[in-house]
């Protein structure tokens, strides 16, 4: 492959999913794109690139991207963030919306499922303190075919050991030959939908609580503010915002603060929240 398509499919799939590939990353883009150019009868990545620069087939332009995408997750990944939202910022959400009993939450970024469903189990294990309430998960992914894999509900055995107890497998899933299928109550617990972090959020709604872990270090400085700047907008003023351990909003916004006593847990900043409640009372 010429340097010239390299830098191309770098911008490519920059421009449409915001993932940030080095030039340096040769052998990734080869190995993940070769299939789809011998699937396409074609004798060579430069072949792909012209194609992709002709624009002609949205196909080939979804197949690359969704090939570039990296899907990792596992049930209860990394566990803290869910045991801070049930021992702490769940309390505070239940006292703050008695009234509505609703709670709308988003993982962004989602990838086969695992994020969404472990927040599925976690508020059937609370269903009696939430007993009467509305529960709406909202899991989206830029890439349809893992969508359709987190919509089937199966998991490989290998999956299922990453993070479940064997006493949760065995209350809330069905075994099935090698696989294991979670419990249709919890699958109609998750709306799958398949979604853009670059495109605009306010078809999505409000939310609660969005989990948004380990998405941002894909992309560079301009698109972590980008789309940090544009969250507040879809957020209740309370709203918590989770993201991946390792990550930082120092530096990318002001939209932001750190909820207390919490680590990787932030909410909007006061003046986020004052240009909600302006753009609520004069929309």
């Amino acid at each position: 492959m010429t340097p010239a398509n390299m830098q191309f499919f770098c911008g490519f799939v920059r421009k449409r999913s915001g993932l940030v590939l080095s030039e340096d990353k040769n052998y990734l883009i080869e190995s993940r794109l070769n299939p789809i150019a011998r699937k396409l009868g074609l004798n060579s990545l430069d072949a792909v690139a012209e194609a992709l620069r002709a624009g002609r087939s949205i196909s080939l332009e979804t197949a690359v991207i969704e090939a570039m995408t990296t899907n990792e997750s596992s049930f209860f990944r990394d566990r803290a963030p869910f045991e801070r939202l049930k021992g702490s910022i769940l309390p505070k959400l239940m006292a703050a919306r008695s009234e509505s009993r609703r709670l709308n939450i988003w993982c962004a970024a989602t990838s086969t499922g695992q994020e969404p469903y472990s927040l599925a189990i976690m508020f059937k294990e609370l269903e009696a303190q939430l007993k009467g309430w509305k529960i709406d998960i909202l899991a989206t992914d830029i890439s349809s075919a893992v969508l359709e894999k987190a919509k089937a509900g199966l998991s490989t055995q290998f999956g299922v050991q990453r993070g479940l107890p064997i006493q949760v497998l065995v209350k809330h899933f069905t075994q099935e030959g090698e696989r294991w299928r979670i419990d249709p109550s919890l699958r109609a617990m998750v709306r799958f939908r398949q979604y853009n972090l670059l495109e605009d959020f306010s078809s999505l709604g409000t939310f609660d609580i969005i989990f948004c872990r380990n998405v941002l270090i894909y992309f560079d400085r301009e698109l972590k503010s980008n789309i940090l700047d544009r969250l507040p907008k879809v957020m209740a003023q309370d709203c918590a915002l989770f993201l991946g351990a390792a990550e930082t909003l120092i530096g990318l916004t002001d939209g932001f603060r750190l909820v207390p006593g919490e680590r990787a847990i932030y909410e909007p900043s006061e003046s986020d929240q004052h240009d909600m409640i302006q753009r609520k009372a004069t929309g």
